[in-house]
């Protein structure tokens, strides 16, 4: 795929994308009040096809940006940036269809697919004992870290007995998965060894299957951890590094047949906020979570298995974070369930004033609200109560009940 997707931005964001595309300020004036409608991203588009895809959303009364290089012909590459009605993109897929080329076969049949993508809102879970379907409203993930470290509650439910009261307690509030995490991923944290971070998470794992009947799903980058959890009950692996960090990791996923979230992170947890930079923080998360999920593919697991994420907070600054926040929607042209996780991180006590984590339950709030509003399918927070209040409002705004 070449990583075409569906654009959701203001319009000052889309004005910004249009120069960045290389488009002139003549016509950025003259296309920018057109761009209510469906804007399309296609990436890497040879100049003959730019030229005829442009000179239809023309004729349709759509339009479309491109380098003002593409006038020129040759064998040049240009972005492009559909902007049209759904009927207009419609009937530009019709027309496109109709015509000899191989290259424009194969955007007509991504550009349908990200469509279908975009408008998808059911998915089912496949855990193994306890599927999940997703059916507009989002999914709560209680967060159990049971490590000395954790940002916000380092060292709160360490021991065992502590940190299965407090997963009951999520369960009973309303969280539909519980997250086992025993390793900080907390900017600036160090990696703890396997034995450790199974010493730590593998008693609660195993107690906990017994005592509540929700999916627990296992916070690690390491294979084995993921293997033995699973073994002992877990049915998903949450994965930071997208299985990049151990090479087994993609290996016990596809054997256990269990969902794997693969989230986007620069760098690792100990130097990702070193001064985190993005041309374009939308596109690049959009590529790196397209390519990981095709590789996943490749490897054999199943496309119901995969959940993305695009890593709040990892590696990312703060206008990041609420860019990505603010332009979710676009990550639903990839076609999977999207999982957010904003509770209490640095970004929000930056928006106020400083605040330390213990402080940021309001700013969480208003960002797990926007989430929803905004598609997310899968919330990641620490206090379950609350934000499962926040969803059932927010959801109930977003009108998606009543469709």
């Amino acid at each position: 795929m070449r990583g075409i997707r569906i654009l959701e931005i203001a319009k000052e964001e889309l004005s910004r994308e249009m120069k960045r595309v290389g488009a002139s300020e003549e016509g950025i004036k003259r296309m920018l009040p057109k761009g209510e409608f469906v804007k399309i991203f296609l990436p890497g588009i040879p100049y003959t096809i730019a030229n005829i895809i442009k000179q239809k959303m023309l004729s349709l009364g759509g339009e479309t940006a491109v380098s003002r290089d593409t006038v020129k012909g040759g064998e040049g590459v240009t972005d492009c940036l559909i902007l049209g009605t759904g009927k207009q993109i419609e009937e530009l897929i019709t027309y496109l269809k109709e015509q000899p080329f191989s290259t424009l076969r194969e955007i007509v049949e991504e550009l349908e697919t990200v469509r279908g993508n975009y408008g998808k809102k059911e998915w089912l879970l496949p855990f193994p004992r306890h599927p999940l379907a997703i059916r507009g409203k989002p999914l709560i993930m209680g967060i159990l870290n049971v490590t000395p470290d954790s940002f916000y509650d380092g060292g709160r439910y360490s021991r065992v007995e502590l940190a299965l009261n407090w997963a009951e307690k999520m369960v009973e509030e309303g969280a539909d998965i519980i997250d086992v995490g025993g390793e900080s991923t907390r900017p600036g944290s160090e990696r703890v060894s396997v034995e450790e971070e199974l010493r730590r998470v593998l008693p609660v794992v195993k107690e906990l299957v017994k005592r509540i009947d929700v999916p627990i799903s296992i916070d690690t980058y390491k294979a084995e951890v993921a293997r033995l959890a699973i073994e002992e009950g877990a049915e998903m692996v949450n994965d930071i590094s997208a299985m990049r960090f151990d090479k087994e990791m993609v290996e016990v996923v596809r054997e256990r047949e269990v969902p794997v979230v693969l989230m986007h992170m620069k760098g690792t947890p100990k130097d990702m906020q070193e001064n985190p930079f993005y041309v374009d923080v939308m596109g690049e998360i959009y590529e790196f979570l397209l390519r990981r999920a095709e590789w996943a593919m490749g490897k054999g697991i199943k496309k119901e298995n995969i959940v993305i994420d695009p890593g709040i907070g990892f590696g990312k600054r703060t206008i990041d974070n609420l860019e990505i926040i603010r332009r979710l929607p676009e990550l639903k042209s990839l076609g999977f369930p999207i999982l957010i996780g904003p509770s209490r991180k640095s970004f929000i006590g930056n928006i106020l004033g400083g605040l330390p984590p213990e402080e940021r339950l309001e700013g969480t709030a208003s960002a797990v609200a926007i989430a929803v509003l905004k598609g997310a399918n899968i919330i990641r927070v620490h206090d379950v109560g609350a934000m499962k209040k926040v969803v059932e409002v927010a959801y109930a705004i977003s009108g998606e009940e009543d469709k």
